[in-house]
């Protein structure tokens, strides 16, 4: 009796089993590869394919320069970095709304490029937060003029604001108030040379 329970068992199993493995058709099987062929066919993996960053690496050597003013390098620093970073965005909103586009046979060009661009902007802002801290700690510098010794800032104070909003640092906020505290120290000195060549 026992031998005919376990029998029995083992054919429902057997059956269930079965019956929840699905073969699926030809025809089936041809669908999903065309759907997963035809999104590295569209014109987002075309545009993807050819939107790379390797012509940031040139001009990160040139915004390097030690030979520029700093106030040329900012500069430089701050629009590679917006681009980079306008090109990371756009591989992250394409491949969100198509991931197919990450998996399938050829993608490794475009996963390839979005890489690329990661890495790129990571460099870009590595070295734009390094000389931003750089010229933080001192924003204004002594000069003298006719004999006496003025505070003028270092560079421009809007092209510095610039570049820290951009960065989106964690201590944002400290860092624009203390170019605040530096502006108005020049402002105060001007005022004040103005004020003396006023009444002589």
């Amino acid at each position: 009796m026992n031998k005919r329970i376990v029998e029995a068992l083992t054919a429902v199993a057997l059956l269930s089993i079965s019956g929840c493995v699905k073969e699926i058709t030809s025809d089936e099987r041809l669908e999903r590869e065309t759907a997963r062929s035809e999104a590295m066919r569209t014109s987002t993996a075309g545009e993807l394919a050819k939107l790379k960053c390797d012509d940031i690496n040139t001009e990160l050597s040139k915004a390097r320069d030690e030979t520029r003013s700093e106030e040329a390098r900012l500069t430089s620093y701050v629009d590679l970095y917006v681009r980079v970073k306008e090109r990371t965005v756009k591989f992250d909103d394409a491949l969100t709304h198509n991931p197919d586009l990450a998996y399938q046979e050829g993608s490794q060009e475009i996963t390839g490029a979005r890489d690329g661009c990661v890495q790129s902007q990571a460099d870009v802002r590595l070295d734009l937060e390094g000389l931003v801290r750089e010229i933080m700690l001192m924003p204004t510098v002594d000069e003298i003029r006719s004999g006496t010794t003025v505070k003028v800032a270092r560079l421009n104070f809007d092209i510095m604001r610039q570049a820290i909003d951009k960065l989106e640092l964690d201590d944002k906020e400290a860092l624009l108030t203390r170019l605040a505290n530096a502006e108005k120290q020049v402002e105060v000195k001007d005022a004040k040379r103005k004020r003396e060549k006023n009444d002589k």
